[in-house]
């Protein structure tokens, strides 16, 4: 098969191969990662819609869907089947298909994703590390499978664009990202209150939480990286569900001087989700494949094994040999 695509984009099977195979095919299973957010929702949802409107089967597989985002599955229908073929879509690592992983690893037809660092074990894989969000990638895939745009299509679309963009404010967004957007906006999608809802509202234990975040603060390497955490007794103090953590990563990047900024997230287990954001040159990728992560340049993540204090000390040794 010719390369319709640079090689930097890991496909044998362009956009238009894609949906010629969704179209030819039936009874789809499609994943999202399981820390699941706007965009492999916005994905795995708007994928959903469109596959039962060409009259297949398709249900989407998710880790307990947070509250603000059950808009999303508006005009999905509930379906009895077998599913012949697995779609993954933003999901960067087959570690992220847990709790699932044992059910699906090795048999995913094909990836649609995002992240260059992109190592999923997949038949097919469309990575396109480029794109600002999968959202956009599944923009075009619609596209030429030639699909009506519904509200739910484009409410889904933009959900995810706009949250993996940080509404149009991170530097992954392109003159492509706000063309996608304002094609959103004419054919109908409710940016107005996704966006409210997305970046205006917050619960006032999700406000507690962050005021105790704030007071975790620690800076090194000189004040250019800074460091905040959330444990489980956090948590369970403020009796705060998981779904309220999302948006944290973005406080220690905003402090002036700051270049990599950390966020520490316990979980259950004994380790923690590590989210980096990062200013001007810094790779966050870089920074979390040394802890076998990755992600964007300057967003990514990673999980280490250990207590808090062993798990910042790891962090800020390789803060310090970044900076």
């Amino acid at each position: 098969m010719i390369w319709t695509f640079p090689r930097t984009r890991w496909t044998k099977m362009n956009l238009y191969d894609i949906s010629v195979f969704l179209r030819e095919h039936n009874n789809y299973e499609i994943l999202t990662h399981n820390y699941p957010d706007g965009d492999t929702l916005g994905s795995g949802y708007a994928l959903c819609i469109a596959l039962q409107q060409l009259g297949k089967n398709a249900r989407v597989i998710t880790a307990k869907l947070p509250p603000k985002f059950e808009y999303l599955t508006e005009g999905v229908e509930e379906q009895d089947f077998t599913a012949d073929y697995i779609i993954s879509t933003d999901v960067a690592a087959d570690s992220l298909l847990a709790p699932n992983m044992e059910k699906y690893l090795g048999k995913i037809d094909i990836c649609i994703d995002h992240h260059g660092s992109n190592s999923v074990t997949a038949k097919e894989k469309f990575v396109d590390k480029y794109a600002a969000a999968n959202c956009e990638i599944i923009y075009k895939l619609l596209m030429r499978m030639g699909v009506n745009f519904t509200k739910q299509i484009v409410d889904c679309l933009y959900t995810g664009i706009s949250t993996d963009t940080g509404c149009f404010r991170y530097t992954n967004t392109t003159a492509d990202t706000f063309r996608i957007a304002a094609s959103l906006v004419e054919l109908g999608c409710n940016s107005a209150y996704i966006n409210k809802v997305m970046f205006e509202t917050k619960s006032k234990e999700k406000i507690m939480l962050e005021r105790e975040v704030y007071d975790t603060i620690t800076y090194c390497a000189d004040g250019k990286c800074a460091i905040v955490w959330v444990t489980l007794d956090m948590l369970k103090s403020l009796n705060i569900g998981e779904d309220e953590i999302e948006g944290l990563a973005s406080i220690p990047r905003q402090i002036e001087g700051v270049l990599i900024g950390i966020t520490m997230k316990e979980k259950e287990g004994g380790f923690f989700k590590i989210s980096v954001r990062t200013n001007g040159d810094i790779d966050a990728a870089k920074f979390c494949s040394k802890f076998g992560g990755g992600g964007h340049k300057a967003a990514a993540g990673c999980s280490i094994n250990g207590s808090l204090e062993d798990v910042r000390s790891q962090l800020i040794k390789a803060a310090e040999e970044t900076l």
